[in-house]
């Protein structure tokens, strides 16, 4: 009888339902970020959309009964290879749903994981196609680099260059799968790449940039961590470069505003939300009041966000993602991997920040509006609204 005792305890806790909390049942949510590593800073930032989000609905009902949602967060270090262990300790913590990662190798490398063990995970802003078309288990509610990729290249093109300097770092995921992206809608457009990798590791850019200034290019597009990104910002600056420095989604992020300030040097970004536009919907604006002030709250979550209270349309993504999560479990009506899948695919998300988020038979947002924004170097305290870009205009 012991021993039956001690079997029903052990198999409760590795169930996504586990014991009482605030006289509620406690149900689990996976949140699968880096919080070190080459992606560490955006990576935080995503994670306090999510917590913001939990912080205004820390509770979900499914099936009639209120569960208390616990988040249990892993960091998968920016790493492909580490990212598989985190991944493992999620499903072993018996989580529910998996919300992440800001990385799409790390999030490749972890659906492998989640589709053995039949563990739904969405996506928040991993652009990779191969993310979902790798993995019947993950959605994602952001766009893709195909449309990323030619919504730079559609712009650098418009902003008269017709050769590119393309930067990526050898072997990472999202860089090589963006700079194709791009290369691949430049070039259709009529214009040359000039294309080059950099080993893991790199600190001085200074060879690089010269070849793209001896290559005569008239823009240089480098999607690749912000790590990197501010070493090749600040020699560019030193090198006096008249080409403008562009890249998508991950320099959209405090560290860029950093090495940018005060320095003659033009830097653009694509990416899926602005704080500032001015037509977004009350969602949005509520969304952008709400969690300023709640930063500032919080001088442990105000440095987590880079020691500032600009909103990163990664935050946006990460609050969107945990409220999908949520009226998914909802409507699912219980934990089960099978109806939470099921939940996921028919699911119509009306009131998210970053858009309606309804997903396709691949797992992906049916996403068609980009951002295009330029940080700004005289104050480095914002990156400032350039253009709207939409599928339609490509």
């Amino acid at each position: 009888m012991k021993k039956m005792l001690a079997l029903v305890l052990v198999l409760m806790l590795a169930l996504p339902v586990a014991a009482l909390a605030d006289d509620k049942p406690v149900i689990k949510i996976g949140v699968f970020e880096p919080s070190s590593g080459d992606n560490g800073a955006g990576g935080k930032q995503e994670v306090l959309g999510v917590e913001y989000a939990n912080y205004l609905k820390p509770t979900v009902t499914i099936g009639g009964t209120e569960y208390q949602v616990q988040l249990v967060n892993v960091d998968n270090q920016s790493d492909s290879s580490k990212a598989v262990t985190a991944a493992q300790e999620l499903v072993s913590a018996g989580v529910a749903l998996v919300l992440g990662s800001y990385g799409s190798g790390a999030s490749m490398a972890g659906g492998d994981v989640f589709q053995a063990a039949e563990l739904p995970a969405i996506g928040l802003s991993c652009t990779n196609p191969s993310v979902t078309t790798l993995c019947d288990y993950y959605w994602r509610i952001c766009f893709t680099d195909p449309f990323q990729g030619r919504t730079m290249a559609n712009f650098a093109n418009s902003q008269g260059a017709k050769k590119a300097y393309v930067l990526t770092m050898l072997g990472e995921d999202y860089g090589n799968g963006l700079g194709h992206y791009f290369t691949e809608a430049f070039e259709a457009l009529g214009g040359e790449v000039i294309a080059e990798t950099f080993p893991e590791g790199t600190s001085d850019f200074t060879a690089y940039l010269n070849n793209a200034v001896n290559a005569g290019a008239e823009a240089v597009f480098a999607p690749c961590a912000t790590t990197y990104a501010s070493l090749i910002i600040d020699q560019a600056a030193s090198l006096n470069v008249t080409f403008p420095l562009m890249a998508g989604d991950t320099w959209e992020s405090s560290v860029i505003l950093d090495a940018a300030k005060g320095k003659n040097v033009e830097v653009y970004v694509s990416t899926f939300f602005d704080e500032n536009d001015a037509d977004a919907g009350a969602a949005a604006k509520e969304f952008v009041t709400g969690f300023k002030a709640w930063l500032n709250d919080n001088a442990d979550k105000k440095n987590n966000n880079g020691g500032n209270d600009i909103v990163a349309a990664v935050s946006a993504l990460g609050f969107d993602g945990y409220n999908v999560a949520l009226a998914a479990l909802e409507a699912a009506g219980t934990t089960e991997s099978a109806a939470l899948v099921d939940a996921l695919n028919a699911l119509t998300y009306d009131n998210a920040v970053t858009g309606v988020i309804v997903f396709d038979e691949i797992g992906d947002a049916k996403k068609d509006v980009a951002y295009i924004k330029q940080a700004n170097t005289e104050t480095g305290a914002s990156f400032d609204f350039v253009k709207i870009q939409t599928i339609a205009e490509l």
